[in-house]
Formats: structure tokens, C-alpha cells, sequence
């Protein structure tokens, strides 16, 4: 079973932590990067720069909310900025909508998944955000991930790979993690295809 690919339970309707009511925190939207290689394998960087310095996680960056960027401008920016990748937004498909109240203690975060479609052909230059490198789907497990990324956002993005969903997180300062299902939309079987029913 490759990492992720497991059924997840389903997600309760979170509550405010206790140690965040009342509390004024910024919210930050940011949008991510799934790209592939020929080989199916997914490109990672790790990060030399906070948030989640030394952890590995796909590229992106936040939204330039002062200029109305829009999240597909985002992500074709952050792509040229990091990757040298000219894209257009008929090369995305985005694949989930992941906010995070209270992410360690410090922001909320709106997260927009997109998958690039083009497959890339070397690895990208290494940046001053971090290095790159290239991974199999089962290699994750093994890796050294944000701890919302390893629990729950990589499952989810493997099952609804081709499809889309939309999930919540309440983070607790004690490190547990509230998750809510908002949306769920399957991919399309492939031609002859059928996928096991997941329990979400």
C-alpha cells in the first residue's frame, strides 16, 4: 500500500481550541505545487526558510493579496520563481482546498493544492527557499513531513488525486489536530478502471 492510500475515518465537525478563542492571529493564503515526473514520482523541497524549515513539502508560496492575485496567478508565478516552469492555468488542476486554524499557534492558513499537469523533465535548480528533490509515492513515508502534511493532507491528496476536496483544521497547541470534511468529489474512473470505495 502506497503511502496515504488508506481510508480515513470520518472527520468530525471541530471545535475553537479552548487556548485560541478571543486570540487575534493573521490569516495567510498560499498556494501549493504538485509536480510530477515522468516516473509518477513528486517533487519535494526542502525547506531552508520558516514555515516548516527543514521539512520536506511541495513548492509554493503566498498570495499577493495587496495586488488581487488570484490563487491560479499565484501558482503560475511561484512556478517561474521557483521552478523556471512557464505555466498557464489550463496546466493546473486543483486538487483540494486545505485551511488551517491556528497552525502552531501562529496563523491560519488557506491552502490551495494544485497538481501541474505537465510532467517535468529534470530536477528544478536549487532555490534559496530550499533543495528539490524527486519521490516515489511510498518513499513519504520515510520522509520528514509538516505533521498536517504526513496525517492527513498527503492521504487526502492521493485519493482525491484527479478529483477534489476540501478539508478544515483546528490545531491545538498540544500538537493534536481537528479535522472536517467539507467536500469530496472522486476522480473519474479511467476507462476500464474502478476504484475501491473509500470511507471519508
Amino acid at each position: 500500500m502506497r503511502f496515504g492510500e488508506r481510508g480515513l475515518s470520518p472527520l468530525p465537525l471541530a471545535r475553537v481550541p479552548a487556548s485560541l478563542r478571543g486570540v487575534s492571529l493573521p490569516y495567510k493564503i498560499a498556494t501549493l505545487l504538485y509536480c510530477f515526473n515522468e516516473q509518477d514520482e513528486v517533487l519535494l523541497l526542502e525547506r531552508a526558510q520558516e514555515p516548516n524549515r527543514g521539512l520536506w513539502s511541495p513548492p509554493g508560496g503566498k498570495l499577493h493579496t495587496d495586488t488581487g492575485e488570484s490563487p491560479y496567478a499565484c501558482a503560475c508565478r511561484e512556478a517561474d520563481e521557483e521552478l523556471e516552469l512557464k505555466l498557464n492555468a489550463t496546466d493546473l488542476h486543483l486538487t483540494g482546498l486545505v485551511s488551517e486554524h491556528g497552525y502552531a499557534g501562529q496563523a491560519h492558513w488557506l491552502m490551495f493544492l494544485f497538481e501541474v499537469r505537465p510532467k517535468l523533465q529534470s530536477l528544478p535548480p536549487i532555490h534559496r527557499e530550499g533543495r528539490f528533490a524527486f519521490f516515489a509515492a511510498g518513499a513519504l513515508e520515510s520522509l520528514n513531513l509538516p505533521q498536517t502534511d504526513r496525517e492527513t493532507i498527503w492521504p487526502l491528496f492521493w485519493q482525491h488525486r484527479g478529483g477534489f476536496f476540501a478539508a478544515h483544521c483546528h490545531c491545538h497547541q498540544d500538537g493534536r489536530n481537528d479535522w472536517t470534511m467539507e467536500e469530496a468529489i472522486p476522480p473519474a474512473p479511467k476507462s476500464g478502471q474502478t476504484f475501491a470505495k473509500l470511507n471519508l
